[in-house]
């Protein structure tokens, strides 16, 4: 069967005559973009070589008699044949010609085309194979990955061609320097350029150090609000928290300054003050809500959720548009206060992350040679991300080795030294501003003294294994609220639905003493030692508190904030969920921690409890709380040795790495064999976000790579000759995908190259325009054409990747999903001894890993999409940022529906 053919051909046939080549011709100065000045000797060349003449044909039938020989030809001179050419390779200088005619006469360089307003120039001159020296031009006809524009919003990059356009520009910076007058001159050049990742990862350092700072200060006061005021009675001010009002008590509640608004308003009664700041509260929260929300939708979308799920699709080589900009960094950072003030069940730790990765985007446009090269990007913001949960949780090196664990698609050994430096100057900054006035970085870091005993071992397995139960109910539980309020089109705005669940939240926490305080200040007397709690808020360490009554209502406060949580993270309000995790597992850790202290107290003589020393506490409730909410972590994230880094650093006790580590391990376990994938994995596979973990063990289906291609008789494909500008602009208008294979003609369809739309619109439209003002029936091409008139013509060689990564056409699918994997790959071609046969991308195997070839068949416009791709027309990224509708998708190329790969799964 023959390729199905778009109506490209619609203009001039490549059989009619194209005007002759004449070397006489003063070609103007635009023209050059198109034309590369050649002697007469090089244009004879040109010609002769050309498989497309006669000449070229006619001498290659004399050249058939002679043997054929790959043996590379010896050179006529070597290094030694001269004394000056063996100085000069000694000292690195380049060897002058011997002869003048050795070297072409080199023609001024071609002024380059000016991308239209909004598009980013990224060229790439491919290079001449070191056949000349680098300093003389470089002939774009020769086959190289062409020239790009800026990548189109929600498409992935090619890291390929990113490391090969920084490895050119470190040659051409070497060249540069090199050969400067002054080795002392190029050698600080060169220092500087290498220096500008550390000073971006510095700056960003000081400035979420300092971000931070204001968010704790801020959160803490807002918090603090809902339930009372600082007046100015012993020197307060409205301003202050009620930590800081209360700044030298030993404890709160004898605090003069502090007024709560029963006594404010004057409440005399004991049941009106109940009432009354019930009241209070409930409003409070419910505005600080809703303002989060509005924020959130009138000027960035971007900043809801905890960002996570979108940093690690980002880091994985995909473009979203103004996700880490300027109004998403404010927005995020004011939403955020608003959010976790109104004491809904969520956290400020995971969203700080993006706030990192929007301070560090922000210092990178400070730099072109960073900001302009896609990969190199990633790479800072790799390393900037770890100083978001440096300085949420006070961990410098948890936080490294959260970046490397849970967000980095790559993360090279220079990147965790960056890592670590980022991260250190954040909470360094932290710790010099001291937020909570406490010496701490956060404000549930704690210290333990008391040492654990074997027979505790059985309660933190436990504690491990609920940890993982409540993981993997959690996950299914937020999915299946995300998917109903996806699907129910009665549900009403956005706004509304924070609203509600703000106003459900505020009824069901203030009841519960546990649940009616902030997360933070929760979690801080959780994994309190009572031996050095000074202030008891929520009476855990007073006489008598060892009882059932409060084993009841820490474990009715967890089951509360399990759906809760549930219900709130995944709406449209910056939300993160480590701490809310933390929070319910450090409830059921301190209530299991306070049943066994009652049973060690009550039976003393019972064979576990025989190593404990006499009149001294055996059990510490706070060290369940603590191994709690680390199982917990691990359970809904299924990180490892973050987790346990991280709460290593909260405690600082070392005797209890060995508890957390077996508790978050057995977390792990249990928690996989509900599903794979951890919380933030499994909002990406709900939003069809095309990100393949390179470090997941995925079970790969073991078929063909044809079975899920693309083939070619459902593809678009351009041809070599026969188009003009109208019909080219016209299959763009008519087919929406991201690029088109360019094969030589229908009937053998070999293939030649691929071009993307960016570049093929981008061209198309500068070509139009002043200076080149070519009409639209002018000719163009994606193959040498000898007789062609660059100055009526259009070549798009230069445009056209013409070196796109191959496979045979019987490759295995692992074959192909490891290229996407660790090569980062938008899309390879399968070929037959060079014949086109099919095409597989980002998307498709993304689709087939995930297990969602029912959906990627059902969705779209309502028609059936086969022939294994996604098609483009559809929104799905865009569904999964904004949350309307379907946007485009990564994928470039199908049409019809074909059965390659309809029966796959």
């Amino acid at each position: 069967m023959q390729p199905t053919m778009s109506p490209i051909n619609n203009g001039s046939s490549s059989s009619e005559p194209f005007p002759p080549f004449n070397n006489d011709h003063h070609y103007a100065a635009s023209d050059a973009d198109e034309l590369d000045l050649l002697d007469d000797t090089d244009t004879a060349a040109i010609l002769d070589n050309d498989p497309l003449s006669h000449h070229h044909h006619h001498h290659q039938q004399q050249q058939q008699q002679q043997p054929l020989s790959f043996k590379r030809k010896q050179k006529k001179t070597g290094i030694f044949s001269q004394p000056a050419r063996l100085f000069n390779a000694l000292t690195g200088r380049a060897n002058p010609p011997r002869n003048s005619a050795d070297i072409p006469p080199s023609p001024p360089p071609p002024p380059p085309i000016q991308p239209p307003t909004g598009a980013t120039r990224l060229d790439y001159i491919p290079g001449n194979g070191g056949s000349k020296s680098d300093s003389l031009p470089t002939d774009w006809l020769a086959e190289g990955p062409g020239r790009r524009v800026g990548y189109e919003d929600l498409t992935a990059i090619d890291w390929i061609f990113e490391y090969t356009k920084e490895r050119q520009r470190q040659r051409s910076l070497l060249s540069r320097t090199t050969s400067l007058g002054f080795p002392l001159l190029g050698f600080l050049q060169r220092v500087l350029d290498a220096s500008q990742v550390w000073v971006i990862l510095i700056l960003s350092g000081l400035a979420v150090g300092t971000l931070t700072a204001g968010i704790d200060v801020t959160t803490d006061w807002l918090g603090d609000i809902k339930y009372g005021f600082c007046s100015t009675t012993d020197g307060g001010a409205f301003y202050l928290s009620k930590t800081a009002c209360c700044y030298g008590y030993d404890e709160i509640s004898k605090c003069q300054g502090w007024k709560t608004w029963g006594n404010a308003l004057g409440v005399t009664s004991r049941g009106g003050v109940w009432f009354v700041e019930y009241a209070v509260y409930l409003v409070l929260a419910v505005m600080f809500a809703l303002s989060a929300s509005l924020l959130v939708k009138e000027y960035a979308v971007y900043a809801k959720h905890s960002g996570i799920p979108e940093i690690k699709t980002v880091l994985g080589g995909f473009i979203i548009r103004r996700f880490l900009g300027l109004w998403t960094l404010i927005t995020k950072s004011l939403g955020l206060v608003l959010a976790v003030a109104s004491g809904m069940w969520l956290g400020k730790e995971g969203p700080l992350v993006h706030v990192a990765c929007c301070c560090a985007n922000l210092f990178i446009k400070l730099f072109p040679s960073i900001n302009n090269n896609e990969a190199r990007k990633r790479e800072v913001l790799s390393a900037a991300a770890a100083s978001g949960i440096s300085v949420a949780f006070g961990s410098p090196i948890g936080g490294v080795l959260f970046s490397l664990e849970q967000l980095s698609y790559y993360f090279p050994d220079k990147t965790m030294w960056q890592s670590f430096v980022c991260a250190m100057t954040a909470a360094m900054v932290l710790e010099a501003f001291d937020p909570f006035r406490s010496g701490k970085l956060v404000m549930y870091q704690v210290t333990y003294s008391s040492v654990w005993h074997g027979f505790e071992l059985v309660p933190f397995v436990l504690l491990g294994l609920l940890g993982g139960v409540y993981g993997g109910l959690f996950i299914k539980a937020n999915m299946w609220v995300a998917r109903w309020r996806k699907s129910a089109t009665w549900l009403p705005g956005p706004v509304i639905q924070v609203v509600a669940v703000a106003i459900l939240t505020a009824l069901l926490n203030y009841p519960n003493n546990y649940m009616r305080a902030q997360c933070s200040d929760l979690v801080s007397n959780l994994f309190s030692e009572c031996s050095k709690l000074t202030d008891d808020q929520f009476g855990l360490c007073k006489t008598g508190a060892a009882s059932a009554g409060t084993i009841i209502l820490l474990i009715f406060a967890a089951v509360l904030g399990f759906f809760l949580a549930a219900i709130t993270f995944g709406l449209q309000i910056p939300a993160g969920i480590i701490l809310p995790s933390m929070a319910i597992g450090a409830l059921v850790g301190r209530a299991i921690g306070i049943i066994m202290e009652i049973w060690q107290h009550n039976h003393p003589n019972f064979i576990a409890f025989r190593s404990c020393e006499p009149d001294v506490p055996c059990i510490t409730p706070g060290t369940y709380a603590i191994i709690g909410a680390a199982a917990a972590l691990g359970g809904v994230t299924r990180m490892t040795v973050s987790i346990v880094v991280i709460m290593f650093e909260l405690t600082g006790a070392l005797t209890y790495v060995l508890p957390i580590m077996v508790a978050v391990m057995i977390s792990k376990w249990v928690g996989d064999a509900f599903s794979r994938r951890g919380i933030y994995e499994s909002w990406i596979h709900f939003n069809e976000y095309p990100y393949l973990d390179n470090s997941e063990e995925i079970p790969i289906p073991d078929i063909p790579a044809s079975q899920i291609m693309t083939r070619i008789e459902d593809l678009v494909v351009l041809t070599a000759t026969g188009h003009t500008i109208a019909s080219l602009t016209a299959v763009m208008e008519q087919h929406p995908y991201r690029g088109f294979p360019v094969v030589s003609d229908p009937r053998d369809a070999i293939l030649l190259g691929y071009i993307s739309r960016a570049e093929l619109a981008y061209i198309l439209h500068a070509s139009t325009q002043p200076p080149r003002l070519l009409p639209p029936e002018t000719e163009a091409f994606f193959a040498h054409q000898p007789l062609a008139d660059p100055r009526t013509t259009l070549d798009l060689r230069q445009w056209m990747d013409q070196t796109p990564l191959t496979l045979p056409r019987g490759s295995r699918l692992h074959l192909a999903v490891s290229y996407f994997q660790k090569l980062g790959l938008r899309y390879v071609m399968f070929v037959d001894r060079g014949v086109l046969q099919g095409l597989l991308t980002k998307k498709d195997v993304w689709y087939v890993l995930n297990g969602a070839e029912e959906t990627r068949r059902t969705a779209g416009r309502g028609e059936p999409m086969g022939g294994g791709v996604a098609r483009e027309g559809g929104d799905g990224e865009r569904e999964g940022l904004l949350g309307v509708g379907r946007g485009e998708e990564e994928v470039e190329v199908v049409s019809p529906i074909g059965d390659g790969g309809s029966n796959l799964l």
